[in-house]
C-alpha cells in the first residue's frame, strides 16, 4: 500500500514498472478508479493543494516506483517544461472527466445515464482490442455509483445491452470484474435512439 485515502501526504510517485490500482471509498466498498502502468504519475494533488489524499494507491504486481518529495517536485516543474506540460494535460483531462460526469447526471432517463456512463469509462480507461472490442474494468455497482442510480437500474440496462450483443462480462487481467464492449458503434447508436425517443416523447 503506497498511501490510503484521507491520509496526509507530501510526496508523489512515478511508476517505472509494474502496476498500481487507484481506489476510492464508496457506499458499496472500494471503487477502482484506474489501474496505472509504467510512465504514469500519481499522488501529486496532495502536494499541489496540501489536502489529504483523495484516493488509495495499492501496488498489485511487482513494481518499481520513484518517490518525489514536494521540494523536488517544485524544482522539476520549474526547471523542466515537459514535466509542467504533462501535469497540465493530466489536470485538464481530470477536468474534462468531471464535466462529462456532470452531463451524465443531468439526464433524467436512467437508460441514458447508463449508456453515457459506459461511454465515459471507455474514453477514460478503455483498452482497445484487435477485434475492435474495448475492455473496461467496471462492475454494475461501480457504474451505479458513478451515475447516481441503483444497481438494479444498471442491471436492467445491462441485461438489454447483453441481449443486443453490445456488452458482455469479462474478467480483467488482474482478476477483477469487467466488461467487453463488443461494438462501440452500436452503443452509440443505442444512445442516439434513446435521445430521439425522449425528444419526440416530450413533444
Amino acid at each position: 500500500m503506497l498511501f490510503r485515502e484521507h491520509e496526509q501526504g507530501d510526496t508523489m510517485f512515478v511508476l517505472q514498472s509494474g502496476a498500481v490500482r487507484i481506489t476510492k471509498e464508496t457506499k458499496g466498498g472500494h471503487k477502482t478508479l484506474a489501474v496505472l502502468g509504467p510512465g504514469e504519475f500519481f499522488g501529486e494533488m496532495a502536494i499541489l493543494n496540501a489536502k489529504p489524499r483523495n484516493a488509495t494507491a495499492e501496488i498489485i504486481e511487482p513494481s518499481r516506483v520513484l518517490i518525489i518529495d514536494a521540494r523536488t517536485f517544485e524544482q522539476m516543474v520549474v526547471g523542466n517544461a515537459e514535466i509542467a506540460v504533462r501535469l497540465i494535460k493530466k489536470l485538464a483531462r481530470r477536468l474534462d472527466s468531471a464535466n462529462a460526469l456532470i452531463d451524465v447526471l443531468l439526464h433524467r432517463d436512467p437508460r441514458t445515464r447508463v449508456i453515457l456512463g459506459l461511454s465515459r469509462r471507455v474514453e477514460l480507461d478503455g483498452q482497445a482490442m484487435d477485434d475492435g472490442s474495448v475492455l473496461i474494468s467496471l462492475t454494475e455497482q461501480e457504474l451505479a455509483d458513478d451515475v447516481g442510480l441503483t444497481e438494479e437500474d444498471v442491471a436492467e440496462v445491462f441485461t438489454r445491452l447483453k441481449r443486443l450483443d453490445i456488452i458482455e462480462e469479462h474478467l480483467s487481467e488482474h482478476g477483477g470484474a469487467g466488461l467487453r464492449i463488443t461494438n462501440t458503434q452500436r452503443l452509440g447508436e443505442f444512445l442516439e435512439f434513446l435521445e430521439m425517443q425522449q425528444k419526440f416523447g416530450d413533444l
